[in-house]
């Protein structure tokens, strides 16, 4: 059994949204088992109508992170009351696999952070997003972690993320791409160049490296596993779900404006239908906190109960593939390597 601590509270909805998601995932995963942490009166009335939780346990926790807190007020009203800290703690002590969440993006990072710390192997921490390509879908990271991250944490983000698109999609050897303004190796910041230097030097059986990307690469589906740093790889993010969202609307507007166009709609609703769920952001769903000593997936806190779901799958694959592990086994490979290529280099100069 694969056991996944839930944050019941979590998310622009709560209770409502999280457990009906659960519920859906326990339908679709006979191996999969729930644990549940939020406040009791507000839980258990939708804990009633699904008859999938009868076997589930919620524990009751004072209180739950808001959605509007800062990370560092979330750390000190929440640490060791929150439903969003019993979930990270059942990871900590080894009664969950994984954790997830839909609630504030920040405090999520930042309990994690001082309840799991970060794995050995790595130094700061990332999120890594699907995006939605017009090859099939691709991982972005990091996605609003780490701000400014250099180059030793760009070759982390790369070889994390590679190891998550295996968990994930089973491909052998992903291939890589740093986000720049260029193709051109001289173009671009010093740490995206240094950066570059590493993954193109330091040969990995774990990733194969493309070299530079640009933002129109994202959803062409260019490469498997697009690298940047938190500020960028956020805007890139916020900035795609809103050109969706204006896209659907003038879409949608347009299809109005004549009966002829509204026909035609109504003939093409089901293709209409597909094209949103493949792009809404909302369901599309579930970013990974790489790096530290857990599996933790941060759920969109707008998602509805399908998009639930699909975080909690996102956790359930990541732990039966044992992320964690490959993640680890790749990063001291690719340390070890790079360790080696230095002192040689050092030894010819």
């Amino acid at each position: 059994m694969i056991t996944i601590a839930v944050d019941a509270m979590g998310g622009d909805i709560g209770p409502e949204v999280t457990i009906a998601g659960s519920a859906l995932a326990l339908k679709r995963y006979s191996d999969m088992r729930l644990i549940f942490y939020g406040v009791a009166q507000k839980v258990e009335p939708f804990f009633k109508k699904y008859p999938e939780l009868s076997d589930c346990i919620l524990y009751a926790t004072q209180t739950a992170t808001k959605m509007d807190e800062k990370p560092s007020q979330a750390l000190r009203n929440g640490r060791g009351k929150s439903s969003m800290w019993y979930a990270l703690e059942a990871v900590k002590r080894g009664e969950a696999d994984a954790c997830v969440s839909a609630g504030n993006t920040g405090a999520l990072m930042a309990m994690s952070y001082f309840c799991l710390r970060m794995i050995a192997e790595a130094e700061r921490p990332g999120i890594a997003g699907i995006w939605p390509t017009l090859r099939g879908e691709s991982i972005v990271l990091d996605i609003g972690a780490t701000i400014g991250a250099d180059a030793d944490q760009l070759v982390d983000f790369a070889v994390m993320g590679a190891g998550m698109f295996r968990a994930l999609y089973h491909v052998k050897k992903p291939t890589v791409g740093l986000l720049n303004v260029g193709v051109e190796e001289v173009k671009g910041l010093e740490e995206i160049r240094k950066a570059s230097h590493i993954l193109r030097t330091v040969q990995s059986e774990s990733l194969e490296y493309k070299g530079f990307v640009e933002g129109n690469d994202i959803g062409s589906g260019a490469v498997d596993v697009v690298v940047t740093e938190g500020f960028v790889g956020n805007v890139a993010l916020k900035t795609a779900e809103g050109t969706i969202c204006q896209a659907a609307r003038i879409l949608a507007d347009a299809m109005r404006q004549s009966f002829l166009s509204r026909m035609g709609y109504f003939i093409a609703s089901g293709a209409f239908r597909r094209f949103q769920k493949k792009l809404d952001p909302r369901k599309v769903n579930g970013g990974v906190l790489l790096g530290l000593n857990g599996v933790v997936i941060k759920s969109h806190g707008g998602t509805d109960s399908e998009g639930f779901a699909s975080a909690l799958r996102i956790g359930y694959e990541m732990v039966k593939n044992e992320l964690l592990s490959k993640i680890v086994t790749d990063l001291c490979h690719f340390h070890e390597k790079s360790s080696i290529l230095s002192v040689l280099q050092e030894n010819v100069e």
